[in-house]
């Protein structure tokens, strides 16, 4: 089970989730976010063993890759429903099994439309992320997990949106995701990772000391 927490500012948090088994830390560098930090803020945080993730909602190529360099970067993620023609020309350029891409299941009335759409965009990419909403993230709300039940997906994929300590063993249950991606249900505010309950959430999926 694949563990990221996205959103990570702070050091102390950092060190926090390496230490319970997460596997990949998350910086946020769309400057709308709450959770938004600049790639040079990035590249001083130590992230451990947990491979390090840039969140982009841009569609600037440049923009992307020379964030993805100061910052150190192991994988980007397109969280803002880039084109196809973007998400091609990275995975040329950046490697197609270091893009995660993101998907929003509730644009959708049929899952095996969402599916056709994981089959379609599988070869430029290297996972996807399953949010809630129909944009954007961090909402805190959760996805339907009936309508992700017996999903196929092509690629890994972590499921998003709403998951906390209470709640994630029950959603990775009933939706039996490759990973999940922590956000605002292990903070106390905006950005601000709380150390307990990151433990707490690591504990519920069995990771915390291994």
């Amino acid at each position: 089970m694949i563990v990221k927490i996205c959103g990570m500012r702070e050091q102390e948090t950092l060190d926090t989730a390496a230490a319970c088994g997460a596997d990949m830390a998350g910086f946020i560098f769309a400057r709308s976010s709450p959770r938004a930090l600049r790639p040079a803020e990035a590249a001083r945080l130590d992230t451990g063993v947990m491979r390090r993730v840039g969140v982009f909602t841009t569609d600037s190529q440049e923009e992307i890759l020379s964030a993805a360099a100061l910052a150190r970067l192991d994988l980007i993620q397109l969280h803002g429903g880039q084109p196809d023609a973007l998400v091609q020309a990275l995975a040329r350029t950046f490697g197609a099994e270091r893009l995660i891409r993101v998907f929003w299941p509730q644009r959708y009335t049929d899952r095996k439309e969402l599916e056709r759409d994981l089959r379609k965009a599988a070869p430029d990419v290297g996972y996807f992320l399953l949010d809630a909403g129909r944009n954007g993230g961090g909402h805190g709300s959760a996805l339907d997990a009936a309508f992700l039940a017996g999903l196929e997906s092509p690629r890994p994929w972590l499921l998003a949106g709403g998951l906390n300590c209470a709640n994630v063993a029950d959603s990775v249950a009933r939706c039996r995701p490759d990973g999940v991606d922590f956000n605002s249900g292990l903070e106390y505010a905006p950005g601000r990772k709380n150390p307990a309950l990151i433990r707490a959430a690591l504990s519920a999926l069995g990771k915390l000391g291994t």
